[in-house]
């Protein structure tokens, strides 16, 4: 494949864009995920739990900065506002090492079931408290679990958001039209999610090790002929433990001896599809169905 006919920049064969999720302190006080499997009584706060999440902002974040810089890669990071408010000089930090601050919700919790006045303003306090300590538009959202809402993408591409990454359809971005312009996704891959993959329990170094080494080289023997994009997800408080920052040493390691790769965020890879439509991957969806929303009729 010459340079010209390369689907990236610079002739780069294949895009890999690492995802860091900012949300330590945006988990309710209670009933948060973790791993901590006991129940507690309804009413109490669940100080443990929250510890664990606390561990995300600082020491798990600070450690993988460090990584990226050791490797000179910048990653996009996907910020809670109210773990933004939270921890103002460690999202700031995030920003001034030059990585992408997307947004993620205004808390730790699902949006999808809010009518659409209520989700919009659930956006903007996202990005108001991105902007506000960051001094960072996002151009990029994610949403809890990958659960957009029926009226998320148009509420989106009102705002001037220009992606998304809640989708898992394919292994590389695509266009869409949105409210008649282009809108970008650039999709999830779920089973590379350090929080979907492994639990703490039974978390297997080697096996993890192994899975993303495995995914890289098959994508790239298939950018030869088609755009491919690797891409995989970190959170704060589970791929920020020393043991796991050592595992993804080894594997940043082993996948940085191509030269021919762009390691980009996903504002560039979205930038790029959409500043090229004609030589895009379009993908055109039937409108969802609104039955279950508030006030819609099924």
């Amino acid at each position: 494949m010459t340079s010209t006919d390369a689907f990236w920049p610079n002739g780069a064969r294949l895009a890999v864009s690492v995802t860091l999720q900012f949300e330590a302190g945006g988990q309710p006080i209670s009933g948060a995920a973790g791993p901590i499997t006991e129940p507690i009584l309804p009413g109490f706060p669940d100080l443990g739990q929250n510890s664990y999440f606390d561990y995300g902002a600082r020491e798990g974040i600070p450690r993988l900065l460090d990584l990226f810089d050791k490797h000179g890669i910048k990653v996009s990071t996907y910020m809670i506002g109210d773990a933004v408010r939270r921890h103002p000089e460690l999202a700031a930090e995030v920003v001034r090492r030059g990585h992408e601050a997307g947004a993620h919700g205004r808390s730790w919790q699902p949006q999808y079931h809010l009518a659409r006045p209520q989700e919009a303003e659930w956006i903007a306090d996202n990005v108001r408290a991105i902007r506000e300590i960051t001094g960072s538009r996002p151009t990029g959202y994610t949403n809890y679990w990958i659960r957009p809402g029926v009226n998320t993408l148009e509420i989106l591409q009102e705002m001037g958001f220009r992606y998304h990454t809640d989708d898992m359809s394919a292994d590389e971005p695509f266009l869409q039209t949105i409210d008649g312009r282009p809108f970008c996704t650039v999709p999830y891959t779920l089973h590379l999610n350090d929080i979907a993959s492994f639990a703490f329990a039974g978390f297997d170094p080697a096996a993890y090790e192994q899975q993303m080494i495995d995914e890289f080289e098959q994508l790239y023997e298939e950018a030869a002929h088609r755009r491919r994009m690797m891409g995989f997800a970190l959170h704060d408080r589970i791929s920020g433990h020393a043991s796991r920052v050592r595992v993804l040493d080894r594997i940043l390691s082993r996948l940085r001896e191509r030269d021919d790769v762009w390691w980009a965020r996903k504002d560039e890879i979205a930038d790029w599809i959409l500043s090229s439509p004609d030589k895009a991957t379009w993908i055109e969806r039937e409108p969802a169905p609104v039955s279950g929303l508030p006030g819609a009729s099924s």
